[in-house]
């Protein structure tokens, strides 16, 4: 690590649990954001800015104009173009590390594929089965897994990490059966809340990749913005849950 990264990186470096170590595991990492809306626009900021090595971003969608007031990766000359293409030029420009583009919906081996050739994967995604797809990719892989969703002014944030498989993965929370949309076109959110959520989902994917423990490897932590309650709630592995199954 040069001058420059130290003097870059020196508010992560003085943290006790972070040092040159810490910041120099994040600097090799390689991380997948699967969706870059008002989570995955977010994440994708503080990760770079950490010196996370290199980011692969995939997303099949646009930018629009409704968009922009909770996806502030963008501005509105990014309207109407591939949000990765629109990423990429956002975070170069913040001097980002490498950027990998997937501009397309990754499921099967396709998705299992990338999921295997990074460090950690934070699912951004709003629906069921994507999430439910990235889940099973990270966990037969052995990847952690950094989950968020937000919806209306709510939201939830996870982490599924192969060292603690008692918590189960996301399976577990939701069995099948519950894939019912959850667009924000259709049901709104706060464009703040999903900047809060999507501010510990990169906190926590610092966490992991850094080597600091996480209570949310083993729990699930809900937040309401409406009455400013959140709780952690623990988890436990589904003993019928067939990804878990396939553990390696």
């Amino acid at each position: 690590m040069d001058d420059a990264a130290l003097l870059r990186h020196s508010a992560h470096i003085f943290l006790p649990d972070m040092g040159v170590e810490g910041v120099s595991r994040l600097m090799r990492a390689r991380v997948l954001i699967v969706g870059l809306g008002g989570l995955g626009s977010v994440v994708a900021l503080y990760l770079a800015r950490s010196g996370v090595g290199e980011l692969v971003l995939a997303d099949p969608d646009t930018v629009a104009l409704s968009n922009l007031p909770r996806q502030i990766l963008y501005a509105d000359r990014h309207v109407g173009q591939a949000k990765t293409d629109a990423a990429r030029e956002s975070l170069a420009a913040l001097g980002a590390g490498r950027l990998r583009l997937c501009p397309e919906r990754l499921l099967g081996a396709r998705l299992a594929d990338e999921v295997a050739r990074v460090d950690l994967v934070c699912d951004a995604s709003d629906n069921f089965t994507t999430r439910f797809a990235i889940n099973e990719a990270c966990v037969r892989a052995a990847i952690p897994l950094v989950s968020a969703a937000v919806i209306r002014m709510a939201g939830q944030l996870l982490v599924v990490h192969p060292q603690e498989p008692a918590a189960g993965c996301y399976r577990c929370l939701y069995p099948e059966g519950l894939e019912e949309a959850e667009s924000c076109s259709e049901r709104g959110v706060l464009g703040p809340v999903a900047g809060t959520l999507a501010t510990l989902q990169a906190a926590e994917a610092i966490k992991v990749l850094a080597g600091i423990p996480t209570p949310l490897s083993r729990d699930l932590w809900v937040f309401d913005d409406a009455t400013l309650e959140s709780r952690r709630i623990r988890r436990r592995r589904d003993p019928d849950c067939p990804v878990c199954m396939t553990r390696p």
